[in-house]
């Protein structure tokens, strides 16, 4: 059977026994932040097995890639150097929630391995949990395997837990028996082949779970009111059966795959030369292909970090394939090939993809050899050092410097027969962190630091800000120091990026309070009077909360304006855009983003158009409340990491935008004037940030740009239509110029030079020059220095002086000749005549330099020098 024949028949076994047909989650799951990446079919419906979700359905199947490189389950170390691990596979499952249970599971398990895929049987060994007589019992009941080849296990193999606590319960795994010689410990006298006995023989294809159980924080057990089936299996390792060759790597899943990545680097595929790297290589660049494809990028920390990671290991097995410029990403296409019928969303993102891979390899290949390089001399220093192990000092290094992941370091190590010090490494990268932490502040607009917040957690307010900004009967809950609760309130408090509302409490007197800012403690919305305001307020007394609607009104431009940025950057750059920060303020917006390279040019204007053209549609801004799944299903956008309630509020701009948002906005886009975009950055590897302005903010910032070029006009004394062909003109001038003055100095440059050679001593046939010079810079010394070099007869010495910003400098020349047959060398001159001036310095054979203190002594040194000189030739 074809790979796609095996994954297409098992979705089919169950969707005719009333299974529904899900789609795969992606590999980064955005909504759950206890995982790097998806590592397994089960992970999307977590909220169902923790009883805090639901499904229209009872019965689910699908194909599921999963990733399993960093955290707790992690392969990465593995790939390559055997068959069957790999960091992305594909796993096939089928569910039940609260339907069908153990006896369903093992009969169609059974069923299908056997009776439609024709596997044979007696290869077939199922495992139990040491205390699950119910499974044990139907595995002999429902089917005809040998009863001697159902064993029973303890909690390391067959007990799953969704975590230390939560649903959890008995599994029962089956494997299959490649056979005798298969076993990879077959010298070791001492070896016993079996189940479990990682020797490569039994391989483990399915695992089905039976959760049952909750485990709470003391560790107790007990059963669930409902039970639920979980069942996941290696969709390679099957496919490898069905297909009769003994690695994952030899199915058609790879081998079209391996046999381009001949192709790209003219290498054969041979086990014993270039079989690990090409295994590595189309296990990575798979890994990359779906986790970038589904939105991950590359980066410093948390999963974009295990993503570098990989994709630097794959650059440097690239290396060991004679790769030395960017290859991996003319991988990508293969990938598509092999996956796309099965997977179409990484048709859709092949370019994208692309383009994120090469840019890394670039930036990574610049550092690499240098790396490697490195990594050869630390070896050799450790060998004669009698050492086997790298330090941590070492291999800190090598990542500090070069980028080298540890793991890269381990790998490269083994490779020569030696270990790497993690201990010493991780204690190396603690000290850099708390460096860092040492040395980092944190700026809050104009504040230092953020205001200390009381305690008001029991108190609750009703906001109501979304339709008013005026309350005229609220209460006030308490107050303490300048913070205040009110029973209702129309302030917004500071959330999701938008900055805090401020305005007045105007008590029953008319007496006005100034609300300078409103922050959030739980439910409870608390008012910031300003520090200046000793006056009182009492509990329980009413007052009228008034927003300050001019300014809550430049914010809503900022914030409606951030979803259309959102919105136009996903168009212009692509759908691997996503937010990862923001700052919604009155005077300003910023807006943090994922993506890979600077902006062009051309992609800024763009973006800066789309806004607009958003803004000039005058379209409405609707909002509506729904069931965060409800919302999802409509295509509303949610921050990735980002946690939600049960009830979603739903933001929708036309056609235009749709995201889940709970902050203040505008009526229409109209209202929000103008957008202007003000510069783009980068604020961390994969992280790109876009300041805009809107509304009388970018009016001004048009106004001000309008005033400078009537300035420059005036200055220019021409129009401003030709003030772009007045300035070239103006460069072209200054250019010719310069060319002048360099003609101009290189002749006076020539005449001091015949001056001083002219001057020149004779010492013991040793021809020595020294000069004073006017100079510009320490760069025109130096290339005086190499031009008077080249203007010495034989063995000769040139000593050039100058005063550079009020000091002393020299700059110390010798031939080869002097060096070779009379042993003189600048570096060493250089020591002794730097003395004269108050000052030290060194070099190299040829050519050294020096700085002093005292210029009043330059005459004197320069009437000293053949004296040096002559000492040194003794």
């Amino acid at each position: 059977m074809r790979s796609h024949e095996v994954r297409q028949s098992f979705i089919q076994f169950f969707a005719d026994r009333d299974h529904e047909i899900v789609p795969r989650s992606s590999v980064v799951p955005w909504d759950d932040p206890s995982l790097l990446f998806t590592n397994a079919g089960m992970n999307q419906f977590k909220d169902v097995f923790l009883g805090a979700g639901f499904r229209p359905y009872k019965r689910a199947t699908d194909a599921q890639t999963v990733i399993r490189a960093g955290g707790k389950h992690n392969d990465l170390e593995d790939v390559g150097k055997d068959t069957y691990h790999q960091t992305l596979f594909e796993m096939l499952g089928n569910w039940s929630f609260g339907d069908y249970y153990k006896r369903e599971t093992i009969t169609w398990a059974w069923e299908l391995l056997t009776d439609v895929w024709q596997i044979p049987s007696e290869r077939l060994w199922a495992t139990v949990y040491r205390d699950d007589d119910e499974a044990e019992e139907l595995w002999l009941e429902c089917t005809d395997i040998d009863p001697a080849q159902v064993l029973r296990f303890d909690e390391k193999d067959n007990f799953w837990e969704m975590g230390e606590t939560g649903p959890c319960g008995p599994c029962s795994e089956i494997h299959y028996d490649y056979g005798a010689d298969r076993c990879a410990l077959q010298n070791d006298p001492d070896h016993r082949c079996g189940v479990n006995a990682d020797c490569g023989r039994f391989m483990e294809i399915w695992n089905l779970v039976f959760i049952q159980y909750n485990r709470d924080r003391a560790g107790n057990l007990s059963p669930l009111p409902e039970k639920h089936v979980d069942t996941g299996m290696g969709f390679e390792r099957v496919v490898a059966i069905k297909q009769g060759v003994a690695s994952n790597y030899d199915t058609d899943l790879f081998l079209p795959l391996i046999a381009h990545i001949c192709d790209v680097t003219g290498q054969p595929y041979e086990e014993e030369s270039t079989a690990v790297a090409m295994r590595v290589l189309a296990d990575h660049v798979r890994t990359l292909t779906f986790a970038i494809s589904d939105g991950a990028l590359p980066s410093n920390e948390g999963r974009g970090y295990v993503l570098r990671r990989i994709l630097r290991r794959a650059a440097r097995f690239g290396r060991t394939l004679n790769q030395h410029e960017p290859f991996l990403y003319r991988l990508v296409p293969a990938v598509v090939d092999v996956m796309g019928a099965a997977y179409p969303e990484i048709c859709d993102s092949q370019e994208r993809v692309a383009k994120i891979i090469k840019s890394e390899e670039e930036g990574f290949g610049r550092t690499l050899d240098r790396g490697i390089e490195l990594f050869d001399d630390t070896v050799e220093s450790a060998r004669a050092d009698d050492r086997s192990e790298i330090t941590g000092k070492e291999a800190f290094k090598l990542y500090d410097t070069y980028g080298f992941p540890v793991d890269l370091t381990e790998v490269m190590a083994e490779e020569v027969g030696m270990t790497v010090d993690l201990l010493g490494f991780d204690s190396e990268m603690r000290v850099q962190q708390d460096r860092s932490r040492s040395g980092s502040s944190v700026s809050l607009g104009t504040n230092t630091e953020r205001p200390v917040i009381p305690d008001f957690a029991t108190n609750h307010s009703d906001f109501v800000g979304y339709s008013e900004t005026e309350v005229s009967n609220s209460r006030i809950l308490a107050a303490e120091g300048n913070w205040v609760v009110l029973t209702t309130t129309p302030f917004y408090a500071e959330s999701g990026g938008q900055i805090g509302d401020s305005g007045w409490l105007i008590d029953q007197g008319g007496v006005k309070y100034r609300i300078v800012d409103t922050q959030k403690q739980g439910d409870t919305i608390l008012h910031m009077r300003d520090s200046d305001d000793g006056r009182s307020l009492t509990v329980d007394s009413s007052v009228i909360a008034s927003v300050d609607v001019e300014r809550r009104t430049a914010i809503q431009r900022n914030h409606t304006a951030t979803h259309l940025l959102h919105a136009a950057l996903r168009n212009v750059l692509g759908t691997h855009v996503h937010q990862t920060g923001s700052l919604v303020a009155e005077d300003r917006l910023r807006f943090d983003f994922a993506h890979f390279s600077p902006m062009t040019d051309e992609e800024l204007i763009r973006v800066e158009r789309s806004v607009n053209e958003g803004i000039w549609k005058d379209a409405s801004v609707n909002y509506s409340t729904m069931s965060l799944d409800d919302a999802k299903s409509a295509g509303a956008m949610a921050l990735f990491g980002e946690k939600y309630g049960d009830e979603v509020r739903v933001v929708k701009i036309d056609e235009l935008s749709k995201e889940l948002c709970g902050g203040t906005h505008l009526r229409a886009t109209g209202e929000t004037g103008n957008f202007r975009l003000v510069r783009e950055s980068s604020i961390a590897s994969g992280i790109r940030r876009i300041e805009a302005i809107t509304g009388e903010a970018a009016y001004l910032s048009a106004k001000h740009d309008e005033e400078t070029l009537s300035a420059l006009s005036s200055i220019l004394k021409t129009d401003r239509e030709e003030l772009i062909n007045r300035a070239e003109t103006l460069q072209v001038k200054v250019r010719e110029l310069e060319k002048e003055i360099k003609r101009l100095n290189s002749s006076v440059a020539q005449d001091w030079l015949e001056d001083a050679l002219a001057q020149s001593v004779s010492i013991e046939g040793v021809t020595v020059v020294t000069s004073l010079v006017d100079c510009a810079d320490a760069g025109t010394l130096r290339d005086m220095a190499d031009n008077l070099r080249d203007r010495l007869p034989g063995a000769g010495i040139g000593v050039l002086f100058a005063v550079l910003k009020d000091r002393p400098m020299l700059i110390v020349v010798s031939t080869d000749t002097a060096i070779s047959s009379r042993k003189l060398t600048a570096g060493e001159l250089v020591k002794d005549i730097a003395g004269l001036i108050g000052g030290t310095g060194g070099g190299k054979a040829h050519l050294a330099q020096a700085g002093g203190k005292d210029v009043s002594r330059i005459r004197e040194a320069i009437s000293i020098v053949p004296e040096i000189v002559k000492e040194h030739l003794q």
